[in-house]
């Protein structure tokens, strides 16, 4: 219980800290006893635990947390926002969970299947040391599971959903599988040494979800897309790519850019925004869209 209260207390303050920057050991100090209150009582601590605190959350996470003139604590510069981001998330939604029945039924989970997280661990392993990876693999577009063999290269999420970009015996080339259709798990001793110059983030920069062409010949594209007012106030807040950038934004419309490969992952989240975006270049695209629209049309 003790270990848990202070993995809670470190994480608390490295919450309160991203959340108002600057904190006095007062204002951090009633934050942590808020915060516990959920789980089992106020916890109050010294300034010289919270000076304990600061040292094991920089040998932990690698956060820095410093003190300026006015006796304010701050995280100095962070290099790892985006995974300790994710990490704090999860933390959350743990605690939830935790509560177990005091939330329910005042917190509404989404009912999902089976997402294969139970392989991600063994997986970073397997990628972190260069060991070939056995796998029973379910596809959707399959009646029977085949067994694979394959290099495991990277994961990758989209959609709340994990995959392995791994390079696959079968055929000798770069595939992604869903965590949640591998059924059964083996790490092998067997070897491998991924090509030096690949690297998985340039691999899907120009991606939309988990496809990238096979074709070395296929280039990104500068897709432009307007939307309706409405929807691309939402489009602005949640980005669909790095790459988006604003062009025209008015009363009428707000239209945008992005430099991507033409995939299916993108013409699938094209077409489910209906009537409010229409796809500006290239043609290729609203070639591709017409056609699905027009299939579409004849179902009814």
């Amino acid at each position: 219980m003790e270990n848990r209260n202070y993995l809670h207390r470190l994480l608390f303050i490295i919450k309160k800290l991203r959340s108002s920057q600057y904190a006095t050991f007062k204002e951090t100090n009633e934050y942590i006893q808020r915060e516990f209150e959920l789980l089992d009582g106020a916890k109050n601590i010294s300034i010289r635990t919270f000076q304990r605190d600061i040292l094991s959350i920089r040998e932990l996470f690698n956060i820095d947390i410093k003190c300026n003139s006015s006796n304010q604590y701050y995280i100095a510069e962070d290099e790892n926002a985006g995974f300790n981001n994710r990490m704090l998330e999860a933390f959350d939604v743990f605690n939830l969970l935790n509560i177990g029945e005091q939330i329910s039924p005042h917190v509404l989970f989404e009912k999902r299947c089976k997402q294969g997280t139970q392989h991600l661990f063994g997986l970073l392993h397997s990628i972190k040391n260069g060991l070939v990876v056995k796998f029973v693999h379910q596809s959707h577009y399959q009646n029977e599971p085949t067994n694979r063999e394959a290099e495991p290269y990277a994961l990758k999420e989209f959609k709340g959903q994990w995959y392995l970009l791994a390079k696959d015996y079968k055929g000798n080339f770069l595939k992604t599988f869903g965590l949640d259709r591998i059924l059964e798990l083996d790490i092998t001793k067997k070897k491998f040494t991924v090509t030096a110059n690949f690297n998985a983030n340039a691999y899907f920069e120009h991606c939309y979800g988990i496809i990238a062409p096979d074709d070395s010949d296929f280039d990104p594209e500068e897709i432009i897309l307007s939307f309706t007012n409405e929807q691309g106030k939402y489009i602005k807040s949640y980005p669909l790519h790095e790459s988006q950038k604003l062009i025209i934004e008015n009363e009428k419309e707000v239209r945008i850019s992005l430099y991507l490969f033409v995939t299916h992952d993108l013409l699938m989240e094209l077409l489910s925004f209906g009537e409010k975006v229409k796809v500006i270049q290239p043609q290729s695209l609203i070639d591709e869209m017409k056609k699905v629209y027009k299939a579409a049309q004849k179902q009814y």
